[in-house]
């Protein structure tokens, strides 16, 4: 009993390290005053929130999912719906509540409404599809997102179909998107250390031990998957607050493997892997976007071709799932360095009883 306060004190410590990591990029980006640099800050903030979100749910399950983005684009469409101006909404979507199309909320309100709009929709997805298990239940959420994406591209009258939705509030501002990804940090941990977290991880390790034991796994994983999918609700509108403007085809395929490949790289099975895995790979998709624009080096230009991205994202995915196959912080928990308690043992993180 008295290594519960050491023990207690470092699994706190993952949160404090996380939230560190992320105010060091914020600080970075204000004292910057680069507008480019501002917005690639921005944008890994954004990539926090979904890669946490998916964490939430495939992190603590074991289940993997192929169609989180899906809450994305609801997230993203509800506060376009909301946040437009009233002219720009009659005048493109038609179809929508007269209450809706009359009036305007501030972008803050836009982010409330996603998050709850994308829970709900989780919620209802989930209370068939949590009771499967395997790869039913991954193909079962990518028909899922399948599912909401053609809605979504074919609604002429509220959402634009394939059209544009432009007059989206543009923030510039990288403090609310520091806000948002600290937030989602501390209730995705806050999941991990509850009642709740702890039976799903049960479940993940030992199905039928867990079950025999009373827990009830479709249970404990919708309530994942709601958390999970109302988070991935927040990161959409996130998104189309940075860029003003929304299409159904930018929440499909490519943004699924962008962020299920920033969660592999960082460590599936904990927070800390899923934060890591954004700011690794953000910082190589970075650099290579500068390349591929060119740089100067005396005269010549040293740039390369369109698409390489891509290609350096799977080279990476292939050498971590070669030689560190559980990621680059092999599912365990930044904690502040251990030390040595009275009766010689080791205090340790709670997610997987491993440390960092």
């Amino acid at each position: 009993m008295a290594e519960r306060p050491s023990i207690l004190a470092r699994t706190w410590s993952t949160p404090v390290i996380l939230i560190a990591i992320l105010a060091v990029l914020a600080l970075a980006a204000y004292f910057a005053g680069s507008n480019p640099f501002n917005q690639t800050i921005i944008e890994i903030f954004i990539r926090v929130v979904l890669v946490v979100g998916l964490y939430v749910f495939i992190g603590n399950s074991g289940v993997i999912s192929f169609g989180h983005i899906g809450f994305t684009c609801l997230g993203a469409y509800m506060t376009a719906w909301l946040t437009m101006l009233p002219a720009i909404k009659k005048s493109k979507l038609k179809g929508l509540p007269d209450i809706i199309l009359n009036n305007k909320l501030d972008y803050g309100w836009g982010l409330l409404a996603a998050t709850i709009f994308a829970g709900v929709a989780a919620y209802v997805f989930g209370k068939v599809l949590m009771r499967l298990s395997g790869i039913a239940a991954s193909i079962a959420t990518f028909a899922m997102m399948a599912v909401i994406i053609q809605v979504y591209s074919n609604w002429d009258s509220v959402t634009g179909a394939q059209s544009s939705v432009v007059g989206i509030p543009i923030v510039r501002t990288v403090w609310p998107y520091f806000a948002c990804a600290v937030a989602v940090v501390l209730v995705a941990y806050a999941h991990s250390i509850s009642r709740s977290g702890l039976a799903l991880r049960a479940a993940r390790d030992e199905a039928t031990a867990a079950a025999a034991s009373g827990v009830d796994i479709p249970r404990e994983r919708l309530i994942a998957f709601v958390i999970s999918g109302a988070i991935m609700g927040l990161g959409g509108a996130l998104f189309a607050h940075s860029v003003g403007v929304v299409t159904p085809d930018t929440f499909y395929l490519g943004l699924t493997f962008i962020t299920l490949s920033m969660l592999v790289v960082g460590g599936m099975n904990s927070l800390s892997g899923a934060v890591l895995g954004v700011v690794v790979l953000s910082i190589i998709i970075q650099l290579l976007r500068w390349l591929e624009k060119g740089v100067d080096l005396g005269g010549a230009t040293l740039s390369l071709p369109l698409g390489v991205q891509e290609i350096a994202i799977g080279v990476v995915m292939i050498a971590i799932l070669m030689y560190r196959p559980s990621g680059l912080t092999r599912n365990r928990e930044l904690v502040w360095p251990s030390k040595r308690l009275s009766g010689g043992t080791k205090a340790s993180a709670p997610a997987d009883g491993k440390t960092a």
